[in-house]
């Protein structure tokens, strides 16, 4: 089963051709950072037109990759929510104008869902049906979430944060120490030469939800917009020198450490229960936090399962391949005429 997996949430776009769900023959991916670096954060104006004038040429690459005729896919795969609505919808219309041109079922498919399924695909795959339960870890720019697994398919959310995402809170930081943007990349290269001891920034642990929060878990909570204040009061009280290099390192270093103590200590708690971890997202990448991650799980016991680097940040293998395994399951109905973006889908929905 060839399945072609298109991928517009945001500012990456993707293609992928994928076959049974997890041998990906192609994987093309158009990053659009040096357009948003200006401004130090996504624009979703420029990036919707991004992906309306590079979709066609991604697309053509990635067919091209897989050296597979476009007679021989048996379904379009498309990311439908979440996301920035004007993103999605350019992703949106080019799958189903393919699907309607070639005649074969549309499938949509959740970003978040997606993610989780990165650890699932390439060479090196688990099978996933195969591990029983277990726990995600969806760790990325726009979501930090921890996710009970039965089986693909079969979610249940028991944490995420309260505020910003770990990837919000590093671009956050990356601006407040001149780092540039991404902020993720900068504070992790940064941080190699300081000493993560130096500041002690607070760890975001939530012990009470907020009102408008309600069916999670407190344990499994993280709050990042406390550590964010705290760097910049720190730098208002301690002004960086002319030259700050080993300054910005340390602070960098220390700053990085908070927000993998953070996310640590929270999924050091929920292996309690799953003795399997797996760990997807962009912010995944981060050498600090695979580092400590494999401390965790060898000391408890714990299974821990990373997607490859080159499915940890948006793209469209994540896709292809989730959409495989729904086909697997049972022949999903084409929703050509009936699928629309939904900015805000939830874990499971759609």
């Amino acid at each position: 089963m060839n399945i072609l997996g298109l991928e517009t949430s945001c500012d990456e776009t993707a293609a992928a051709v994928v076959r049974d769900g997890h041998e990906v023959l192609s994987n093309i991916v158009y990053t659009q950072i040096a357009h948003h670096r200006p401004y130090g954060g996504v624009v979703p104006e420029i990036a919707s037109r991004q992906h309306v004038e590079h979709l066609p040429e991604v697309i053509a690459e990635a067919m091209a990759q897989a050296g597979v005729g476009w007679s021989n896919l048996d379904a379009i795969a498309v990311t439908h929510g979440p996301g920035l609505a004007s993103s999605l919808l350019v992703g949106l219309a080019a799958a189903k104008g393919l699907a309607l041109r070639l005649n074969i079922p549309l499938i949509g498919i959740n970003h978040l869902e997606a993610h989780i399924y990165s650890a699932f695909i390439g060479p090196d795959r688990i099978d996933p049906q195969a591990l029983g339960p277990f726990l995600a870890l969806i760790v990325s720019g726009g979501h930090t979430s921890f996710v009970k697994v039965e089986a693909i398919g079969r979610y249940r959310l028991i944490g995420r944060t309260v505020d910003d995402a770990a990837g919000e809170a590093f671009d956050k930081g990356a601006n407040l120490l001149k780092l540039g943007y991404p902020g993720g990349p900068a504070i992790d290269k940064a941080a190699r030469a300081g000493n993560p001891a130096l500041v002690s920034f607070p760890r975001g642990f939530v012990h009470r939800l907020p009102g408008r929060i309600t069916g999670l878990e407190p344990k499994y909570c993280v709050s990042f917009s406390g550590l964010k204040t705290a760097l910049l009061y720190h730098l208002r009280q301690h002004p960086l020198s002319p030259e700050p290099a080993a300054e910005v390192a340390d602070l960098a270093a220390s700053y990085q450490e908070a927000i993998v103590d953070t996310l640590i200590q929270r999924a050091a708690r929920a292996t309690d229960d799953a003795k399997i971890l797996a760990v997807v997202g962009g912010v995944s990448l981060n050498h600090r936090l695979r580092e400590k991650l494999a401390i965790m799980a060898d000391k408890r016991r714990a299974r821990l399962i990373l997607a490859a680097p080159k499915y940890c940040t948006d793209n469209a293998a994540m896709v292809a391949g989730l959409a495989a395994h729904k086909f697997a399951d049972h022949a999903p109905r084409s929703q050509i005429m009936t699928l629309d973006v939904d900015p805000n889908l939830g874990l499971g929905e759609g």
